[in-house]
This record gives C-alpha cells, structure tokens and sequence, in this order.
C-alpha cells in the first residue's frame, strides 16, 4: 500500500543512464547515431548525463556475438570495447558522474578483478561502481576455461563467493596503512596489511592487495537478477538493483518484497536502492509522443528482428512468414539447445511460450511484428516532458522504485532531450538534484551508507 506524501518526507530520485548497446533498442540505422567504438561517442554520452546530474553512467558487457540458427545477428553486431578500459578513459573527462560497469563473476578471477575495481575507484576519486553478473550458460562459458563447468544452479553461490573475496581483498588494508614518513624512512605500516588466506569450493587467495584503500573503500555493488537466488544475493550484498519492473505496480510488488528482506539482514530500507530500467519517448502533445513512439518502435523492431525473436522460441526458420501477419500455427522444435545464443532471454517451455503468444496475438489482432514490439519495444514513459516528470515521480514517492536507468534509443545523443526537457521538469518539483555535492563519492550521490574506516589494529596481519 503506497503512503501519502504528507505523511512521509519527500524522497528524491536517482538516476542512472545506460549507454545504448548492441540490442534492438538502439535505432544504429538513425541519421543522429554514431559509433560504438569511438571515445567521442563515450565521452558525450558521459557528459550529458553528467550535464543532467545523473547518480551515475552504465555501461553493459557482451563476451561473445550474438547468434541466430548458427549465424550471427549482425542486426545487433556493432562492437562493445572493453567496460573498465572505458570507464578509466571517461574518468579523466568527468568530474562527479559515478562509474558503473557490468562485469561476470562467472568468468573473471576475484584477485584481479577486485583490483581493476579499486584502480578504478582511485582514479575516478571514489565514482566506481560494479553491475556483477552471472553468465551460466556454456555458449558464453567456450571462450572461458571455466566456461562448461559451471552448472546453472551454481552461479550465485559462486558470485556470492567472489563478492565476499573480494570484499576481504579491499578491507585488508587498514586507512592508516600508507605512512610515507620520509624522516623515518616508512612508506607502508606493516600491521596495517592483513593477509587474505581464502580457501572457499571456488576460490583460493593467498596473498596481499597490492592497493592501499580507495576512497569509497569498495565500489557500489548493482545487480540485475530477479530469481529467489538474485533477490537473495541482493539482500545481503548489493547496493543497487537494476531491475525489470517497470511497470507501476509490478514495480511496487518487487520494491515491497526486496525491501521487506532487508530487516532480517540487519540492513536498513535506505541502503538498497532499486532502479528499473525505463526507456522515454517525448513530445510537445501526448498524440504526438504517441505517433512518435509507434514510428520509434517500427524502427526497433525491423522484420529481420521480429523473426529473430520468434525463432527464438520456434527453434526453426521462420524467414517464409510474412512478419506483417500472424504467428506459426506450427509448435516449436524442442531441443536441448535453443536456436538463438547471446541473449537474456530464456524460455524454458517454448511450446508453453509459443501458445500464449498465439493467444495473445489473436485476442488483440496483433501480427507477428507487433506482438514482439508489445515486449520488445513497448516505451515506458510516453508523453509530454511535464508528464514524464510527473510519472516518474509518483513511482518514487509511491514506492515503485527509487528512480530508474535511463535508456535512449540513439547513441550517443539518445538522452539529450531527456537532459533538456524533463530534467529541469523534475528539478522545478524539488525531487531532483539541481548540482552535486562536491567531492562525493557514488556510495554519497546515492545516500548510501559509506563503508567503515579501518585501522591497524582492527586487522590480522600476517
């Protein structure tokens, strides 16, 4: 039940923006996108969504090409660099904006990862953060030594183990670790060090960080999964969820169930803020944003992308059906490997999935094309800058979320106009920033509570 503003005190947003990526919500055929790969793309990205006083800029991660029937998609192929080699490049040309990029557990090593995270963090004065994912799935695992070990059920146990060794590595060294006495000739205290000594069914770390503490200690931890396991691993230690919902009230039955988690943790309802990702399309009139979207969305999903989907779950060519009519009366082909690889979407009954969509489509007369644009690129704020404003608004102050992950549908310019015409919009009603605090770090621009200061004797040095 969401609570009146008069009796609880006025929250503010959050906001995060997401760089457009290698996936149907990017138009790349738009007359304004720009590269994929090129640092000016990345550099104005950051800019304005620093120009519109964002808590922080998110950057997604791919490690293999889509695929469809064996072929890549080469609608979605247009190239994703390195995530931190990125986020240390736009560290040099931000001030304030956090740093957050999407990095697996599943295929990366604590030790190492955990300290590309603190160089990040010292080099952008306390703005990293990290989006941890699980990848469980053997398509991604062939470029990994690790890549067909690892079963399903595992992967948060294993994620859970990664964030804990990880967490040892950057509090083993206590504050006031690094002396740099040039008098007594002491550059490090050694009772200052503690030795990590980790032997865990994943990991064995032995040995000492080779940093000493970075300004926020460790990096805002953001995670995306939405299973009892992901809702589990983010209860105890994710700072930021990056959720699905959306939608008002789906939104507010996922906020009220991850939020009534935190008391058993000993975990106050503030630490943990949830952002669903929101894509926007604005006009000066409602019917105009309306046409707009259902151009916008045509454009999203082309016909090669709407067969792409459906072969998905079909597991067959479907390239003779005309995407303008209506769906395969044929059942899926049921294998143990679907067709499609590289994509989040997973149907575990696709002759379930298949006559639900039959369904749904003749119950609305949908086509093929728009029955996957109804899920594939189906806008969540369409309307005027003052309604968007207002509608992003009532899901915080309701309990729906605590703000959201903007996602544009250009790149790099896809959220200017949101930066020009619904940020001042929320500044005007008082839930938004109008500058930041200097000198804060991401765990601060979000109201998070800071990680405790250690000292040397708080430590068990080798």
């Amino acid at each position: 039940m969401s609570t009146s503003s008069s009796s609880k005190p006025t929250k503010q947003i959050h906001l995060a923006a997401h760089f457009p990526g290698v996936n149907n919500t990017t138009v790349w055929s738009d007359e304004r996108s720009r590269s994929q790969i090129a640092f000016s793309s990345f550099r104005h990205f950051a800019q304005n969504a620093e120009r519109g006083k964002f808590d922080f800029l998110f950057l997604a991660e791919g490690l293999r090409l889509r695929e469809t029937r064996g072929l890549i998609h080469d609608l979605d192929v247009v190239g994703r660099p390195n995530t931190l080699a990125i986020l240390a490049a736009l560290a040099g040309v931000t001030s304030n904006i956090g740093l957050v990029g999407t990095l697996s557990s599943t295929f990366n090593e604590p030790y190492e990862l955990a300290r590309q995270l603190a160089t990040l963090d010292h080099l952008s004065r306390g703005r990293a953060g990290w989006n941890i994912v699980t990848t469980s799935d053997a398509f991604h695992g062939a470029n990994f030594r690790r890549g067909k070990f690892l079963e399903l059920a595992d992967r948060y146990t294993r994620a859970q183990e990664f964030f804990d060794v990880s967490t040892e590595l950057w509090g083993s060294w206590a504050d006031d670790a690094l002396v740099a006495d040039k008098r007594s000739g002491e550059f490090v205290r050694a009772s200052g060090l503690g030795l990590v000594d980790h032997h865990g069914p994943q990991f064995d770390v032995t040995g000492y960080a080779t940093l000493p503490p970075s300004p926020q200690r460790h990096p805002v931890i953001v995670q995306a999964g939405d299973s009892p396991d992901g809702r589990g691993f983010a209860t105890n230690s994710a700072d930021v969820i990056f959720s699905r919902h959306a939608d008002f009230e789906a939104g507010r039955a996922f906020y009220d169930d991850v939020k009534g988690r935190l008391d058993a943790v000993g975990r106050p309802r503030d630490s943990l803020k949830i952002l669903p990702a929101a894509t926007f399309i604005l006009g000066d009139t409602h019917d105009e944003a309306q046409e707009r979207s259902r151009e916008i969305s045509r454009l999203q999903v082309s016909p090669q992308t709407a067969l792409s989907f459906l072969e998905q779950v079909w597991n067959t060519d479907l390239s003779g059906y005309d995407v303008e009519g209506p769906l395969p009366s044929i059942d899926p082909v049921v294998t143990t490997e679907g067709g499609a690889k590289g994509r989040a979407y997973v149907h575990t009954d696709p002759v379930a999935t298949a006559k639900a969509w039959r369904e749904q489509a003749e119950a609305s007369g949908w086509s093929i094309r728009e029955l996957v644009i109804s899920f594939a690129a189906k806008h969540t704020f369409v309307g005027t800058p003052g309604f968007v404003a207002e509608t992003i608004n009532r899901h915080v102050q309701e309990d729906a979320s605590d703000g959201f992950v903007i996602v544009g549908n250009t790149n790099p310019t896809g959220l200017d106009e949101f930066v020009d015409r619904v940020i001042p919009e929320l500044q005007e009603r008082g839930v938004y920033r109008t500058d930041y605090d200097e000198g804060a770090t991401l765990h601060e621009t979000l109201g998070l509570p800071g990680v405790a200061p250690r000292s040397a004797g708080s430590l068990v040095s080798a």
